[in-house]
């Protein structure tokens, strides 16, 4: 290859090319906002435009509060939707702390086992222990139909583990050696030199366990016999994809649609999760990258 010559992804795109990926991506952002914004129109619709429009309303032209009033005056959402902040609060707080220790730990090549430990760490992102098996161990812990049962067996993350651990390998060495000499030990210097260097990894850790804390229900499903404990993805599975009537999670007969309140339901849960994001989005990309270069 001539020097003049530079690789495609260089040159710079003609403007047939440029209008052509303009239209593409708009295309691509309609497509994924459309649903949401059809949650959202029906869940603020009444009930003659929500058949008039056969269940699904983009704009609604009368919007009314029904729907969120009889939701939350029902109890049940409300109570789901506190136990879903505390167990996402809580489970992210205690992920992230954990991971960080056994990341940095693991990160220290004068560290005894340490390889041994990161293999085994490894192993479990391959070969699943199974359903049975985890749901005995929960069991034999004493954690059943507790909250605890709502964290602990998500705690930490092999893959979160390998990001933050290749991370903390890429720093220099030499700082750390020299905070050493100057008689700092391994918390000091991991609170006082590693964390501040690692605020993007971390975001983004943190950001994938609330995520994971947020959304999930399969823990609840199994070692929660208590209705009254579920967290709110369980909520919508058991009101929304099962069918079953709303009336025991509104309190009385709904004073709005089935619909809307369903759709009340989604938007509840999606909006919460949604306000965290763009405070995180500005460290996504180059936390990965970082915390994946190498190691």
């Amino acid at each position: 290859m001539r020097a003049s010559e530079r690789p495609a992804w260089m040159e710079r795109p003609s403007k047939l090319g440029a209008g052509l990926k303009a239209v593409i991506i708009t295309a691509i952002t309609l497509l994924v906002i459309y649903p949401f914004v059809g949650v959202i129109g029906t869940s603020f619709s009444s009930e003659s435009e929500i058949a008039r429009s056969g269940g699904f309303v983009l704009l609604p032209t009368a919007p009314q509060l029904d729907a969120y009033r009889a939701v939350f005056d029902g109890g049940t959402v409300t109570r789901a939707l506190l136990i879903s902040v505390l167990v996402t609060g809580v489970g992210t707080l205690a992920s992230v702390t954990v991971t960080i220790c056994m990341a940095y730990g693991l990160s220290r090549r004068e560290v005894t086992g340490s390889k041994w430990i990161l293999m085994i760490a490894l192993f479990t992102m391959l070969f699943n222990p199974g359903i049975i098996a985890n749901f005995l161990l929960v069991n034999q812990l004493g954690l059943l139909n507790s909250f605890g049962a709502l964290v602990l067996p998500s705690l930490v993350s092999a893959f979160n583990l390998v990001v933050l651990r290749s991370f903390f390998m890429n720093l220099p060495g030499e700082l750390l050696e020299s905070a050493r000499m100057d008689g700092a030990g391994d918390l000091r210097i991991l609170a006082r030199i590693v964390l501040p260097l690692s605020k993007a990894v971390i975001a983004v850790v943190s950001l994938f366990y609330a995520v994971a804390y947020w959304n999930n229900f399969f823990n609840a499903l199994l070692y929660i016999d208590d209705s009254d404990r579920h967290p709110l993805p369980n909520i919508l599975r058991t009101f929304i994809l099962q069918g079953r009537t709303l009336e025991s999670a509104v309190g009385t007969e709904a004073p709005a649609p089935v619909q809307a309140i369903q759709m009340a339901v989604l938007v509840v849960a999606i909006v919460p999760i949604l306000l965290v994001y763009p405070f995180l989005q500005r460290y996504f990309t180059k936390g990965v990258l970082t915390g994946a270069i190498k190691g």
